[in-house]
């Protein structure tokens, strides 16, 4: 069953509809209705059985500022699989589909904010970076932070080695 892309400005009232039961099915965080938690995203990954969306995963794609450099990096986020589909190959499916999808873009790197085994085993590395970010929290722009990063993955997809040690500032919110 392949990976379906879909642009968010292509996403269907339908579909946005089916990924936000399928958010409040998976986090125990409040998605306040959304299909995004924090600000939409770029591209939108899903994979489907028999009609219904059974996994999903959000890529954006934005600068970042490491160190004096700014870099270009693919995003991941909101990464769900329906409880009767966990463990037949979903996530893996679609972690596949977005890492295609990042090595075709400018991006140097892919970080995400998670700590599932997945991504480890696809060649992600834990880094603790000092970052600076603007919180938000439903829907509502709060006060910037910074502190370091705990459960910040980053997989290098050029030559650029990420420097670990290095201020990091996402020049928005968290993904």
């Amino acid at each position: 069953m392949p990976v379906e892309r879909i642009p968010e400005w292509a996403l269907t009232n339908v579909d946005e509809a089916a990924i936000v039961c399928l958010l409040a099915r998976s986090f125990d965080t409040d998605f306040g209705g959304r299909s995004y938690f924090k600000q939409r995203h770029h591209l939108r990954l899903v994979r489907r059985e028999a009609g219904k969306i059974i996994g999903h995963m959000a890529m954006t794609f934005r600068d970042v500022r490491l160190g004096d450099r700014l870099v270009d990096v693919a995003g991941l986020a909101a990464v769900a699989c329906d409880s009767d589909h966990r463990g037949t190959g979903v996530a893996t499916a679609l972690l596949r589909t977005a890492m295609a999808e990042a090595r075709a873009s400018q991006a140097q790197f892919v970080l995400l904010f998670g700590t599932a085994g997945l991504y480890a085993g696809a060649g992600f590395q834990p880094v603790h970076n000092p970052t600076t970010y603007v919180e938000m929290l439903g829907a509502r722009t709060g006060p910037v932070k910074s502190e370091a990063a705990e459960t910040l993955q980053v997989l290098a997809l050029r030559d650029a080695a990420w420097d670990g040690g290095a201020a990091l500032d996402l020049l928005g919110c968290l993904f």
